[in-house]
């Protein structure tokens, strides 16, 4: 009797979230921060948009990588520096993020020898740290 009692209240919850499922029915419900992030940055809304990016950047997403980079080259949400573009850029060029590989050759164009080697410090104590390192 004791299975039957745990196998109704099983039902129930999975019942409970397919009806929560449909009776939402928005796309926000299956966007993750991800897509939230992008529809931030798109409406312009930087900051936000920086706080979703992060945390995926620092969990390895290259896509996510790429944003911040672009964000910190053109100062959106986050003071301009190219020296942590190029950080998030290499990071994301070096999990074969294409953008990040375009827009590492395009950043890296205007720095100094001393900015790259820099960002390239930042980058390797970033990584070693497993992003508990990271200079923002």
């Amino acid at each position: 009797m004791r299975g039957a009692g745990k196998w109704m209240r099983r039902t129930c919850v999975i019942g409970g979230l397919i009806l929560a499922a449909f009776l939402l029915d928005t796309p926000a419900v299956l966007a993750g921060p991800g897509e939230d992030g992008v529809a931030a940055y798109n409406r312009g809304d930087y900051v936000p948009a920086m706080r979703l990016f992060r945390p995926l950047a620092e969990a390895g997403n290259s896509k996510a990588q790429s944003a911040v980079g672009v964000m910190y080259r053109k100062g959106q949400g986050v003071a301009k520096s190219s020296v942590r573009a190029l950080m998030w850029f290499s990071l994301a060029a070096k999990r074969g993020d294409a953008r990040g590989k375009a827009e590492l050759r395009e950043v890296s164009d205007s720095m100094t020898p001393a900015e790259i080697s820099h960002a390239q410090e930042m980058m390797q104590a970033c990584e070693t740290s497993n992003y508990r390192a990271c200079e923002y």
